[in-house]
C-alpha cells in the first residue's frame, strides 16, 4: 500500500471496507439469530413488564426534568470536542501556524458557548 506525495490510492482504504463490511455482517447476523430464537407465541402474561421478580404498579412514565436532558447534550458536545482536538494535538507540528489559530478559534467559540450555558443557568440544580 504504497501510496505517492498527495495521491490516495484506493487500496488505502481496504482495510476500512473490511472492518465495515465485518461490522454491518455482525449486525445482520444478530438480527436474524435473535429473530430465530426469539418468542414465538405472544400473551398478556408473557408481555408483561417485570422488575426483579415484581410486578410493577402505576404508570412508569413520570416527567423528568429537562436538566437531565441539557446535562447529556452538554456532555456529548465536550465530548465531541476531545475528538476533535486529539487529532489535532496529534498533527500539531505538520498543521503550523494556520492550524494553531483554527484550534484557538474553535476553543474560543467552545468557551462562548459554555459562558452562554453558565450564563443562562442550565448547570444549576436548585
Amino acid at each position: 500500500m504504497e501510496t505517492t506525495e498527495g495521491l490516495q490510492l484506493p487500496s488505502d482504504y481496504l482495510p476500512i471496507l473490511i472492518q465495515f463490511a465485518a461490522a454491518l455482517g455482525f449486525v445482520i447476523f444478530a438480527i436474524v439469530v435473535t429473530h430465530l430464537i426469539g418468542p414465538k407465541r405472544h400473551s398478556k402474561v408473557k408481555d408483561a413488564a417485570w422488575e426483579c421478580g415484581v410486578e410493577s404498579v402505576g404508570n412508569a412514565r413520570t416527567p423528568v426534568s429537562y436538566k437531565y436532558f441539557m446535562t447529556a447534550i452538554l456532555f456529548v458536545l465536550f465530548d465531541v470536542e476531545v475528538i476533535f482536538l486529539y487529532p489535532w494535538a496529534v498533527n500539531f507540528r505538520g498543521l503550523g501556524m494556520t492550524g494553531f489559530i483554527q484550534m484557538i478559534v474553535f476553543m474560543a467559540m467552545l468557551m462562548l458557548g459554555f459562558y452562554y450555558v453558565i450564563k443562562k443557568g442550565i448547570l444549576k440544580w436548585e
